[in-house]
């Protein structure tokens, strides 16, 4: 009776490590503001994912077997905040380092991923797919949150540094306007990817 950490650990890296509309988010910050400016927001994005992992831990899951409807309209509305998200990223300038606006802080990074599909659909694939019958709650809600945070404190910032470096590269460039425009369409494409069934089914 426990979770299967190891073969978890596996799948949340591959999870939080691949494009999903956080990981757009977080290299489109970067992009913005730099990796030093962009750090609270990073950290509210890593902490974001406990707001969704207990809930579910603790019975959350039994509310949408039981109201199948709320997970279709949490659905919904974690696509519509996704897609303003990357509408707002598509209009973005690059301006590293000298960018005269305020960075997102933690708390906009901490909604990030309870807005998030991809979340969800991870989260409640390892509940169901990686918990043995008859594991205590606090348990196997404890392995989930500590595997995906660990995760999550070593690749979230890769992708928000990767950002950095590329607008290093092309900020004030014609290929400025195709980097946003790109990362735009890349956290379109995840969050059609998640709700139209492809991978994880919420």
């Amino acid at each position: 009776m426990a979770v299967a950490a190891a073969t978890f650990a596996l799948f949340a890296a591959s999870q939080v490590g691949t494009p999903g509309p956080a990981n757009m988010a977080l290299m489109a910050t970067g992009a913005r503001y730099g990796l030093r400016r962009a750090m609270p927001f990073v950290a509210g994005v890593a902490l974001g994912k406990q707001l969704v992992i207990w809930p579910v831990g603790y019975g959350l899951m039994s509310l949408f077997e039981a109201a199948p409807v709320v997970l279709d309209i949490l659905k919904w509305v974690s696509a519509a905040y996704i897609l303003w998200l990357a509408w707002r990223v598509a209009h973005l300038q690059l301006a590293p380092g000298e960018a005269a606006d305020r960075a997102p802080g933690f708390l906009a990074g901490l909604v990030v991923h309870p807005l998030n599909p991809k979340a969800w659909a991870m989260i409640v694939a390892g509940f169901s797919g990686f918990v043995s019958p008859g594991t205590p709650v606090f348990e196997a809600t404890l392995t989930i949150a500590a595997i995906l945070l660990a995760c999550q404190l070593v690749l979230h910032p890769l992708w928000c540094f990767a950002g950095d470096r590329i607008a290093l590269m092309v900020a004030g460039r014609p290929a400025e306007a195709y980097l946003m425009r790109t990362l735009a369409a890349l956290t379109v494409l995840s969050v059609l990817f998640v709700v139209f069934g492809g991978g994880t089914r919420l």
